[in-house]
């Protein structure tokens, strides 16, 4: 019996995930009969009414009164209705990511996106050493790793699949066609990852996840757990660590920058410090979010207190 109600359980999930993915699918397929940047706007302007009046949004206004006591709840409520805008944007822009990464080498003008830090990118894609790239869910971050492999740079991104298994697989296929190689994050994954930094090539990382059992941190002067990986991979290679982000601009145009590296700090024998290397990580992106707070995804768990809603 028990096996009976575990199967019926199961399929009633399977059959969840793919109504809400083929809705999904549906939607997104009357969009590309749009024109690209008039679909991206349309979408951004019903998320701005859809988004305040889900569940999540409860999450996004008590994460921005943590993290931002001293603004008024208007100002929260105003960055958290523009993320909604910003963050369903993102989802759209996979459609016409052909039309987006259309750009100029050379940078120029009347390119959509334009990429400071271009002579990193060359240096990197020409030196055999290697390297770890580390940027945050800030404006469209996912064009980062285009970006990079349309100047020839090979960087293996790790990457979160969705939960709906249907979504996962198309976003994989539609990841798969510009951003060369992908690394679900699962067991395995940091072995691959060292297997291809032994190679000389390079690594991407998102270093803003939730993470249950990191390294004990802060990021907003909150206590928060951080993934330890990076700090780890950096230590045994002893390889160079590069920022990146992207950045959304008024005129639905977006800049893509790829910082000098940093120096991570090290402990009393010389070693890579893996916590204070994982609070530097915080204090990064925190930088980055405070310039642009309604680019970054509130929405998100980063400090586990679901819970504290709850009660």
């Amino acid at each position: 019996m028990k096996l009976i109600l575990t199967r019926v359980v199961l399929a009633l999930r399977r059959s969840k995930n793919w109504i809400v993915a083929q809705l999904l699918f549906a939607i997104l397929g009357l969009l590309r009969l749009l024109p690209a940047q008039g679909a991206i706007r349309v979408t951004e302007r019903i998320a701005r009414r859809i988004g305040p009046r889900t569940a999540r949004h409860r999450l996004a206004l008590y994460n921005l009164e943590r993290a931002f006591p001293e603004k008024s709840e208007a100002e929260r409520e105003e960055i958290a209705t523009r993320m909604w805008g910003h963050m369903t944007r993102l989802m759209a822009e996979y459609i016409f990511v052909d039309e987006l990464i259309d750009i100029d080498p050379e940078g120029g003008s009347d390119s959509i996106i334009e990429v400071e830090g271009v002579e990193r990118f060359t240096e990197l894609r020409d030196d055999p050493r290697p390297f770890i790239v580390f940027t945050a869910h800030t404006g469209n971050f996912e064009l980062l790793p285009i970006v990079a492999a349309k100047y020839g740079l090979d960087v293996t991104a790790l990457f979160r699949p969705p939960n709906n298994p249907y979504i996962a697989k198309k976003l994989l296929a539609a990841r798969k066609t510009h951003m060369g190689q992908l690394v679900p994050s699962q067991a395995g994954a940091a072995w691959h990852l060292a297997t291809v930094l032994e190679a000389g090539k390079g690594v991407g990382l998102l270093v803003d996840q939730k993470f249950g059992k990191g390294a004990k941190t802060q990021f907003f002067d909150l206590d928060v757990q951080t993934n330890p990986l990076l700090a780890k991979l950096a230590r045994h290679f002893d390889c160079q660590v590069y920022p990146a982000r992207s950045i959304r601009l008024p005129g639905d145009r977006f800049r893509l920058e790829i910082e000098p590296p940093v120096t991570l700090p090290r402990d009393s024998t010389g070693a890579i410090d893996v916590t204070a290397t994982a609070q530097m990580l915080n204090d990064k992106v925190e930088s980055w979010v405070r310039q642009y707070p309604e680019q970054w995804q509130w929405f998100h768990d980063r400090w586990n207190i679901k819970h504290t809603l709850k009660s």
